[in-house]
């Protein structure tokens, strides 16, 4: 029933993305990534190898648990009704918020320190597909994909908190370990994201009757007959009877 409405890609890529992120998870445990190897190290040319691998490692149990929902259910969104963009978005957005990431020093807010840190998980992909979604059904204001952003924000519209320092809310005693830096960079490049496919796939429809030169003869000949058939219909009438003339002319017109 379901195999011609859900897409292979909407199961299969999530599934493959969290086997990826457990088994990348398997072996901080065996102690195949320690320290911060593998981790995006802002700045620092060690830090590169992060942009690849960060995504794939977690610091804890709750960690990977709170990044894999919204990595399978915003991935499955994206692979069901982008499917002509998502592996570019997917791509792209992972590899240039771990960039920009890496490009930005971290910063203690409050004394201007540079912090020497280790950035990992998958939160900022989430931000890039949370963003991405949203966007991409505002900008081509298609109703389908319109629904689907609003599904983004009712789910996961606090994300944006996550944009910010948690130093702005909260007397910390020592610095966050949530890289703001990543929400924000995942956010910023899925919006680009956003507008770069804008033209790519679903758009708005726009019916052709709404286009400012629209003539149709067949309209224009139903019109005629109609009034030469009802002229009762053009004199003065309550705004009900209007309603059902057009109500009926619409019905002829689709005929």
């Amino acid at each position: 029933m379901f195999k011609n409405i859900i897409s292979k890609k909407a199961i299969l890529n999530p599934v493959l993305m969290l086997a990826a992120m457990w088994f990348g998870y398997f072996l901080q445990t065996q102690g195949f990534f320690d320290s911060c190897f593998g981790a995006i190290i802002p700045l620092v040319p060690e830090g590169l190898l992060g942009i690849v691998t960060s995504p794939l490692l977690h610091g804890n149990l709750d960690h990977i648990i709170g990044n894999s929902i919204p990595i399978a259910a915003l991935m499955f969104l994206l692979y069901q009704f982008y499917p002509l963009v998502a592996n570019k978005v997917f791509i792209l957005g992972w590899l240039a918020t771990g960039l920009l990431v890496w490009m930005l020093p971290p910063i203690d807010i409050h004394t201007g320190e540079y912090m020497y840190t280790c950035t990992i998980g998958a939160s900022g992909v989430v931000y890039v597909l949370a963003f991405f979604l949203f966007f991409s059904g505002v900008f081509k204001w298609n109703m389908k994909l319109l629904t689907i952003s609003l599904l983004v924000v009712l789910y996961y519209g606090s994300l944006v908190w996550g944009m910010f320092p948690e130093e702005l809310f909260y007397n910390l005693q020592e610095p966050s370990k949530i890289s703001w830096q990543a929400h924000l960079s995942g956010a910023v490049v899925g919006s680009i994201l956003a507008f770069m496919f804008k033209n790519v796939g679903d758009k708005k429809k726009k019916y052709i009757w709404e286009f400012p030169n629209y003539y149709s003869e067949r309209d224009d000949k139903l019109w005629q007959e109609y009034k030469e058939n009802h002229p009762e219909d053009f004199m003065e009438l309550p705004y009900k009877k209007r309603d059902d003339i057009w109500d009926h002319l619409e019905e002829l017109r689709r005929k």
